[in-house]
């Protein structure tokens, strides 16, 4: 019961950053909330209203059809005009920076909330003017129901104001960058406090049972509550071999076991995995490091050529790479001291080189970035004093400083970075 809730409490994790969740949600709750206000006019809610707060009921049908009316048609008009906008944002994004950024945009809570609101003002509206209707010779008004939509109306004027201060920070890379380095940032202290006092031991799982992909995708995520609870009640080790963010081709090994599991573990343990194109930093890091990336390649690329947003990426890249060299090569799951999950994930040495050989081929010409490419570099080499990772770092200073050589022709330019 419990592993089943554990999964479709992950299916309702995921199905948050869909840009219609919240909205339908919302949405629902509106015509729900018109529903309980109809039973409670029935029950002579705007009559004892009446003889008691009179300046609070409309007891005009035609000006609580107007009200109605008006503010249907209105609420559509905004919403149609704030989600062009947001239209407008996604296709900026990806053609400045990078289409990679566009899942992050969408799942913009604030965002989904505000279409929500829109959503349940209008329904709320709508179900409030069909309940006006002739009972006998008479019109019962809804007087104190009218009055709501006219707070609701309120609220989304509100909300419509916040949306375009929302929309106007959004817009700018510098917002999309510090909200990619800030989640990422948050992650990774994270995993570094778990590690903190902690020795990594494994048993070698060269000789454990195997399991394969089932199908290509890439994975984005694995659910450790699964894991340790299988882990805990087979009393078996487990060793998840594929590395989160990355392409998983059918037939790969996927994870290993310590021992020999029955069916229906094995199939609980592959529910645990999500594969999916869609990349949140909140799964897995390394997205923020492949986005900010891509900003800074984007912005040096001969269309875009701004190089002070490739500096303000390399900045964020440098903030959390200080983490990130400070951070064991694996991940690791402990139970009272004993670790019985272990992940793969990129190496130090394979992420730095692959920010690093895409951003050398796009920058080596720029000796002001290249120059803050360096003293990136050898910043870093102050955060750690594992002798490898020291080793890989004057590598790539070394691979940087080629290419540069390559392609600045000014000595006194190569003379001033050699410096560094």
């Amino acid at each position: 019961m419990k592993d089943k809730f554990l999964q479709i409490f992950r299916k309702i994790y995921h199905l948050k950053d869909k840009i219609a969740f919240f909205p339908t949600i919302i949405s629902i709750a509106g015509a729900l909330f018109a529903y309980l206000m109809m039973f409670a006019e029935n029950k002579g809610i705007s009559k004892y209203l009446v003889d008691f707060l009179p300046g609070l009921v409309i007891n005009n049908i035609e000006t609580a059809r107007v009200i109605l009316s008006s503010f249907i048609g209105g609420l559509i008009s905004i919403m149609v005009f704030s989600f062009s906008m947001v239209m407008i944002l996604l296709n900026q994004a990806s053609s400045n920076f990078s289409p990679r950024l566009l899942p992050g945009l969408i799942s913009n809570r604030k965002h989904q909330i505000i279409l929500g609101i829109y959503l349940a003002t209008i329904l709320y509206c709508i179900f409030i003017l069909v309940f006006i209707e002739p009972t006998g010779s008479k019109y019962q008004v809804p007087g104190f129901s009218v009055l709501l939509s006219i707070v609701f109306m309120v609220c989304s004027l509100g909300a419509f104001i916040y949306f375009i201060h929302s929309i106007s920070q959004e817009i700018q890379i510098e917002f999309i960058m510090n909200r990619i380095g800030t989640k990422a940032k948050k992650k990774l202290e994270k995993l570094l406090e778990l590690e903190e006092n902690e020795e990594f031991e494994f048993s070698d799982s060269s000789n454990w049972k195997s399991f394969k992909v089932k199908e290509t995708n890439y994975f984005q995520d694995v659910s450790l509550n699964i894991l340790k609870k299988v882990a805990l009640d087979n009393d078996c080790k487990l060793h998840v071999i594929s590395k989160k963010g990355s392409l998983c081709f059918k037939d790969e090994i996927l994870f290993k076991t310590e021992k020999d599991l029955d069916e229906k573990t094995i199939e609980k343990i592959y529910k645990a995995f999500d594969f999916s194109n869609e990349e949140f930093i909140e799964d897995n890091y390394l997205i923020a490091f492949k986005h900010l990336k891509e900003i800074a390649l984007k912005a040096m690329s001969p269309g875009i050529n701004d190089p002070g947003t490739a500096s303000y990426a390399i900045d964020y890249l440098h903030e959390l790479f200080k983490l990130r060299i400070q951070k064991q090569e694996n991940d690791f799951i402990f139970h009272e001291n004993n670790c019985i999950i272990l992940l793969d994930i990129i190496t130090f040495k394979d992420l730095i080189y692959k920010v690093m050989a895409s951003l050398r081929n796009y920058t080596k010409h720029d000796v002001i970035i290249v120059k803050k490419l360096l003293q990136f570099l050898k910043d870093l080499k102050n955060y750690t004093s594992d002798k490898e990772k020291l080793q890989i770092i004057d590598t790539e200073i070394e691979n940087l400083l080629k290419d540069a050589k390559s392609s600045i022709s000014n000595n006194y330019d190569y003379d001033k970075l050699s410096e560094i």
